[in-house]
């Protein structure tokens, strides 16, 4: 993959669509997209108050640091300024009461747990 600048400002938050997942409240901003997996690999994540994400597995691991807000991953409950690195295979659902913007470095496509 070549030098990649992303403008942030310049991108318009594009709701996130997920085929068979209740994405509601959830938009995105792609940072990084890798032509060979023909998917984002770091991306920016608002949620709204009261959005949620269901349980899933990351079968690379994943990498959040949040940029403003408070989120629930799991049992864990992040406040701006904190970041978190799951491992591969970690599982969790995500959460937020009041809102949050997120920075995503997610390797791989995450599996939704039933």
């Amino acid at each position: 993959m070549e030098k990649q600048i992303t403008r942030t400002s310049e991108l318009n938050w594009k709701p996130l669509i997920e085929e068979g997942v209740n994405t509601a409240g959830i938009s995105a901003k792609i940072l990084c997209f890798d032509p060979i997996a023909n998917r984002p690999t770091a991306f920016l994540l608002k949620f709204e108050s009261g959005s949620s994400y269901p349980n899933h597995v990351h079968p690379a691991g994943e990498e959040i640091f949040v940029l403003e807000g408070e989120i629930r991953s799991g049992k864990d409950e992040l406040k701006t300024g904190d970041y978190l690195y799951m491992p591969p295979g970690s599982t969790h659902s995500v959460f937020t009461k009041t809102g949050c913007t997120l920075l995503f470095k997610v390797p791989e496509e995450v599996v939704i747990l039933k």
